[in-house]
Parts: C-alpha cells; sequence; structure tokens
C-alpha cells in the first residue's frame, strides 16, 4: 500500500505563524508514521508564489513578485527544517515544472470537455486602469455580514464572487469598482455533482473525513455544486495554454492544488521513478490543511481528479479548526500573531510540535496561550517524560556503570508497551493526533508510579535482583516510548536514540538483553515562569 501526503501551500507573501503550523504538522506525523511501518511514502508540498496576496505584498514594498517570493519560500524552508518537516519534495508554484503540469491538467480538462469559454461581469477599477482579481475586491460577505474577501469568507467558509460583496471596494486604491465584460474559461464543476456527492456519502461511511469537511462539502453539494471560473487577468502566475488568451493566468484554485500532482511528477523527475503508484485506486491518501481550504480539497480537487481520469480521489481530509491566540483571532494585519522564525530562535522545536498536537485544533478551534505552552513543557515534557528517562539513565549510570545486562521485563509494562502500538497507531491513521499523544503521555505516567513503586533506590541494597528486573523494564519503557514518539518529537527521539545506542526505530515492540549507555544528558531545560509574562508583553508590544 502506497501512502501520499499533501500539505497545503502556504502563501509565500510573509512569515509563517503557529496557526499555519498546527494545520500542517500531522502531515509530518502521518509522514514519519507511515515510514516507521516500512510503508512506501511520499509527502509533498511547497510555497504557493503565484497567488494575489504576493502581487499585493510586492506592490506595496515597490518590489518584484520573484523577490518577495524568493524571501518567504526560503523562510519556509528553513522554517520547516528547523521544526523537522520532512516533506520528500518541498517546493514552489513559480517553478517551470509545475507551470507545465498545470497547462497540461487545463488542457485535459478543455479536451475532455470540463473547461468552457464564457463572457461574464467582473469587477475593474477605473482609478487603477484594471480588472481586479477576487483578493483585490473587499467587502462585506452576503452570507454572514462579515467582512470578506473577494473570494472566499473566512468567517462562514463561503466561496464567493467580488460581484457578490455588499460595499465592495478596491484592495488598492479603496475606491468603489465598477463592472465591465470580459471573457473567461470556466470549469463544469456541476458536471461532477452526482459523482462527487457518492463520493462524499462514502467518505462519511468510512470515517476518514474530519466531521467539518463533511458537513461543509455536504452544504455545497446540497445547495448544488456551481461552474467555477479557471482564468482571471492577474499579474503572475500560469498563462493559459490556448492561443489568443496566453496573457490570462489559471486561476490559482485550480493551480494551487493541481500542485499536489506537479510536486509529486517533480519529486519522480528528480529521482527518476515513477510516481504512478501514489495516483491509483489503492492509494491511501491524506490532505492535510486548515478548515479554509476545505472545499477546495474536498470538492473541486476531486472532481478535476475525476476530469484527468486520476482514480486516486482523497481517502483522508485531515482539516484542522482554527488557532486563537491568548483566545483572540489571529490577525497577520494587526501582527496578531507568534511568528515561527521568533519562536524557533528561543524554544525547543519538539516544545512547539508537542503543544500543538496535544492542544490540537482538531474538532475545535483551540488556543495558544504562552501560559499554557510554557506550564506544559515543564510539567509533561520535563516533568513526567524526560524526568523518567533521566532518573532512569542516571540510576544506571551511578550504580551499574552505564551498562545493564541481567533482569526480566516486567510482563504487565510489557503486555501494555504492545496494545500502545496498535491503539496509537490505529489513532494516528485515523487522523487522531491528539488523542495519540495523550495515550502516550498516559503511559508516561504509568511508567513514573511504577518506578516510584518498586523503588530502585532501595531494591540495589535489599534485592539486586529486584532491582536489575526494574531497571530493565524501564529501560524496556524508555526505547519503545522514544520510539512511540518519534513521529511527534523527533528530535528528542534522537537524543534517545544516540545515549541508548539503538538501532534505526521501526513501529514494532523493540526489545534488547543488553544496555550500554553513551554520556546521558537531560533531553528538556525547564522553562522560567517569568517567560510568560515576558512574550505576554512581547505580544503586546508587536500589535499594530
Amino acid at each position: 500500500m502506497s501512502i501520499y501526503i499533501g500539505g497545503a501551500w502556504p502563501y509565500a507573501n510573509g512569515s509563517l505563524h503557529l496557526g499555519h503550523i498546527a494545520a500542517l504538522l500531522p502531515g509530518d506525523v502521518l509522514a514519519r508514521y507511515y515510514r516507521l511501518k516500512g510503508k512506501k511514502v511520499l509527502y509533498v508540498s511547497g510555497s504557493d508564489c503565484n497567488g494575489t496576496p504576493i502581487s499585493i505584498r510586492a506592490s506595496q514594498e515597490g518590489v518584484t513578485t520573484k523577490e518577495i517570493a524568493d524571501r518567504y519560500h526560503e523562510e519556509f524552508l528553513d522554517c520547516f527544517n528547523k521544526l523537522g518537516f520532512t516533506y520528500d519534495l518541498y517546493t514552489r508554484t513559480d517553478g517551470q515544472f509545475h507551470h507545465d503540469v498545470v497547462q497540461k491538467i487545463f488542457l485535459t480538462l478543455l479536451e475532455n470537455g470540463y473547461i468552457y469559454k464564457k463572457e461574464i461581469d467582473q469587477t475593474y477599477c477605473e482609478y487603477d486602469k484594471q480588472f481586479l482579481p477576487d483578493r483585490y475586491v473587499e467587502g462585506i460577505c452576503p452570507n454572514c455580514s462579515h467582512p470578506s474577501r473577494g473570494d472566499q469568507c473566512d468567517n462562514c467558509s463561503t466561496i464567493l464572487d467580488p460581484l457578490d460583496l455588499i460595499d465592495a471596494k478596491c484592495k488598492i486604491c479603496g475606491n468603489k469598482p465598477t463592472v465591465k465584460k470580459t471573457e473567461h474559461f470556466y470549469f463544469a464543476l456541476s458536471q461532477f455533482q452526482q459523482e462527487i456527492k457518492s463520493y462524499v456519502r462514502e467518505a462519511k461511511a468510512t470515517g476518514a473525513w474530519r466531521e467539518n469537511a463533511l458537513n461543509l462539502s455536504e452544504r455545497y453539494l446540497q445547495e448544488g455544486l456551481l461552474d467555477r471560473a479557471v482564468s482571471r487577468d492577474l499579474p503572475n502566475g500560469v498563462s493559459i495554454p490556448v492561443k489568443g488568451y496566453e496573457d490570462k493566468k489559471v486561476y490559482v484554485w485550480i493551480e494551487a492544488v493541481s500542485g499536489y500532482l506537479s510536486a509529486s511528477k517533480e519529486w519522480a523527475s528528480i529521482h527518476n521513478l515513477n510516481d504512478e503508484e501514489f495516483w491509483d485506486e489503492n492509494t491511501t491518501s491524506y490532505y492535510v490543511h486548515g478548515k479554509d481550504n476545505i472545499p477546495f480539497h474536498s470538492l473541486i480537487w476531486p472532481a478535476i481528479l475525476l476530469g484527468i481520469n486520476k482514480k486516486s480521489l482523497p481517502t483522508h481530509i485531515v482539516s484542522n479548526e482554527y488557532l486563537t491566540l491568548e483566545k483572540k483571532k489571529l490577525s497577520t494585519s494587526q501582527n496578531w500573531a507568534v511568528w515561527v522564525p521568533y519562536i524557533l530562535e528561543k524554544y525547543n522545536p519538539d516544545s512547539i510540535r508537542y503543544f500543538l498536537t496535544t492542544n490540537a485544533p482538531e474538532n475545535r478551534d483551540a488556543d495558544f496561550s504562552w501560559r499554557e505552552f510554557i506550564l506544559s513543557h515543564n510539567s509533561e515534557l520535563l516533568g513526567a517524560y524526560g524526568n523518567f528517562i533521566n532518573r532512569t539513565l542516571k540510576f544506571i549510570e551511578k550504580s551499574y556503570g552505564s551498562t545493564i545486562a541481567d533482569g526480566i521485563v516486567n510482563e504487565e509494562v510489557r503486555s501494555k508497551i504492545q496494545s500502545l502500538y496498535s491503539k496509537v497507531g490505529e489513532l494516528i491513521e485515523a487522523g487522531h493526533f491528539k488523542r495519540a499523544i495523550d495515550e502516550v503521555f498516559e503511559f508516561v505516567r504509568f511508567a513514573n508510579k511504577y518506578f516510584d513503586t518498586e523503588q530502585p533506590w532501595k531494591q540495589i541494597n535489599e534485592d539486586k535482583e529486584a532491582c536489575d528486573n526494574t531497571l530493565l523494564t524501564c529501560m524496556f519503557i524508555i526505547v519503545n516510548i522514544s520510539q512511540l514518539l518519534s513521529p511527534f518529537l523527533p528530535f528528542t527521539s534522537e537524543k534517545v536514540k544516540e545515549m541508548l545506542n539503538l538501532e534505526e526505530y521501526k513501529w514494532e515492540v523493540m526489545e534488547k538483553s543488553t544496555y550500554t549507555l553513551n554520556v546521558v544528558t537531560p533531553l528538556f531545560e525547564r522553562l522560567d515562569v517569568d517567560l510568560i509574562n515576558e512574550e505576554l508583553a512581547y505580544l503586546d508590544g508587536q500589535v499594530k
């Protein structure tokens, strides 16, 4: 069985914030887990370098779109690397390879009768003398009455046309746009209504989609899928591959999701491999993103795949809810955000990964607070997990000369570990990452209790054989917990592997009769609680 994992493509128009990472982190957990299982995995994503947000940022700074895209693409690569993301390929949408694949998809849909031309009304700014891309128009959502962009409302997730907005304004100059006739290409999404309806019904039966993805998809299907424009008058992007229309660009909603296929093809080209096994009907695929991207992955991308005769429709939609910050909605415009480059400079990447997993917005919005972040690091990572490993290894280092070669593993512990692999694995595969990591940490608390109950500091003098059993059992716990946590806390698990001279991790019970330790060092440092107020003051101080 082949596993395809596609992470959403962040716009290369500004730094990543923790909301991005909360949405994308499940992809890396999945990739690491399935590799441990010995599965063939392809995990891809990239920077969206063609969208309107990049053009807006470039205009604001008086530089080219390429300069903006280059700056943030490189920053994204650095951040993902420091966070331990293991993409097989992290690419970008302004590369020639991506452009070629998108144009091929466009032409295939055109040839198969799913793309047609249509004259439409489009917003036009008389002051700036240009047709306005959807994100260049802002106003009030007609569905929920909240401020919205012209392409989609962030509040209610309704996909919009700029003409739908109430009190529309040009984002460039603030003037009210007029309406002019222009010709564009349209994707016949409505033709896939019945196929997509059956597909969503099957997904609901399997339980492989998040509830928000099912609810939103069913809402759109109930309203009836509408044909969507696939071309726009944009300053940058993939040119329409039809004579006479080269100045128009493929609309980002079809172009960006096509990146999942173009990245796969690019990876195959780089490594001189065939990627077809990741695109057949037997492929298990995970699409990992935030809830604002649901319809593009649950409706539009499946319809595109059907239109180009690809059989591998998304099997799992991992669509997190939103992450709030100190009980308030994240706002990049107001600088109310924790930026990833900033937090990576100061904190352990596994602390970030742990918090964003155990507090993941899987079924409802979740909050990031500096207080909870720092306290959870001290209590769970340092106080529970780090403490158990450190007290065990230090005891063996001092009382056993760093080598333990005698003893019998406690059978109750062995049974618990065996069942933990099954339970945690099932939860990860089903997209329940919070429950998966919480299961492991519940066992960590059991392990500490076991150590306290057995009292090896007394056994070493009163019953050496019992002490051997206790310490060998604790070592058995450590090697397996570090292996179970390696998809979640890869840097920490690597440190454990080095301290214990372990072989490569696998998703199966690991047991050795002899353990010889390298130099034992603490896995985590205590974070000063004064940091809570320092970070809150910094956060308040950066607000615009």
